[in-house]
């Protein structure tokens, strides 16, 4: 006679027991992994995460309903104009979704549109909670609508902490900050700076960081070198435009994202200026467009897939907490940032 376990090694389908050897952990510690439990170690989590991908192990649905473990069902709210940011949002949050056996759905949530409506339609829909990327997450008045409905939701790159609901974020500040020193440390001193959207506090962040960081090498910020954009290819493109038109125009710009910056090159090749030789150009972000133009960015990495895939576990920690009558406050993830240097900066034209 054989029995289940001997059954199981023979169809060669792998379990909780051989992920829990692989990983050198409890098969309990499996589950509350694959649950999206807490209380379990940050490296002991990696391990378990490469033991299940190794292996390919797919948890059994049944059993995880019966334990009362029942697939959450999550909605990913979006209204970004750029569209390399979202696909790494995306790939991160179907990732994270996979891994967790959550259902992903994606919404999209324009100013237009009833957001009453569509909140109160997804919640009636046994909506369990929502992730807000920017700029959703600076929506104070969408935010107050989840409050009131009585939605969980975790805001993904915000500028700031938020008391209501948890946040995954990275030092928008330091790391412009950051960026500034390291043209400044080319020899530039006449930079450009373009804003990102006004609606987002990541936005006063920067450009927080990058006056801080030439008020600490004691260079002017020349004012027509600071101009407004939206986090959109064709704001950068403009802004870079109405910068190289002055008569002294700057040796460098740094764009606050990575599709400004893109227009700012667009912007010097029209001037028939040659970057980095005649104009130094970084970006933010490091989504795929930095490295698939030319020449390739300098940049910030923001790991959005990374902050897309700890959302995703703050939001099932959170939902199961409450579910269990669990006390919790908001979490808040603080994520590494890095600066990624290419092809796009130089020293200063003689």
């Amino acid at each position: 006679m054989i029995d289940n376990r001997s059954r199981r090694r023979q169809s060669g389908r792998p379990t909780v027991n051989d992920v829990a050897r692989l990983a050198d952990c409890s098969p309990m510690t499996v589950s509350r992994v694959v649950n999206g439990g807490a209380g379990v170690r940050e490296e002991t989590r990696k391990a378990v995460e490469a033991a299940i991908r190794q292996l390919n192990y797919s948890p059994n649905r049944a059993a995880r309903t019966l334990a009362g473990a029942t697939q959450l069902r999550l909605v990913l709210l979006y209204s970004n104009p750029s569209a390399a940011y979202l696909s790494e949002l995306l790939i991160g949050c179907m990732d994270a979704a996979t891994r967790h056996d959550a259902h992903l759905m994606v919404e999209r949530c324009d100013p237009e549109r009833d957001q009453t409506k569509m909140i109160a339609k997804l919640t009636e829909s046994a909506v369990d909670g929502f992730l807000l990327p920017p700029p959703l997450c600076d929506d104070t008045a969408l935010l107050a609508r989840l409050r009131r409905a009585g939605a969980h939701a975790v805001l993904i790159g915000p500028g700031q902490a938020e008391a209501h609901h948890g946040v995954v974020m990275i030092d928008d500040y330091q790391a412009a900050f950051d960026m500034t020193r390291h043209i400044l440390g080319l020899g530039h001193n006449r930079i450009g700076f373009i804003i990102g959207n006004p609606q987002q506090s990541a936005s006063a962040l920067r450009l927080a960081g990058f006056r801080d960081a030439m008020a600490e090498a004691q260079v002017e910020v020349d004012a027509p070198l600071v101009r407004q954009g939206q986090f959109t290819y064709r704001s950068g493109l403009d802004a870079a435009m109405e910068m190289l038109a002055l008569d002294r125009r700057p040796t460098a710009i740094f764009a606050s994202n990575d599709d400004m910056a893109a227009g700012c090159i667009a912007a010097a090749h029209r001037n028939h200026l040659e970057v980095p030789r005649d104009l130094t150009v970084c970006g933010f972000d490091d989504t795929a467009l930095a490295s698939t133009i030319w020449p390739e960015l300098t940049t910030i990495r923001q790991p959005i897939r990374q902050m897309a895939e700890t959302g995703l576990q703050l939001l099932i920690q959170e939902i199961r907490a409450a579910r269990n009558d669990e006390l919790s406050q908001p979490s808040l993830a603080m994520l590494d940032y890095e600066m990624v240097r290419r092809e796009s900066d130089g020293p200063p034209p003689r």
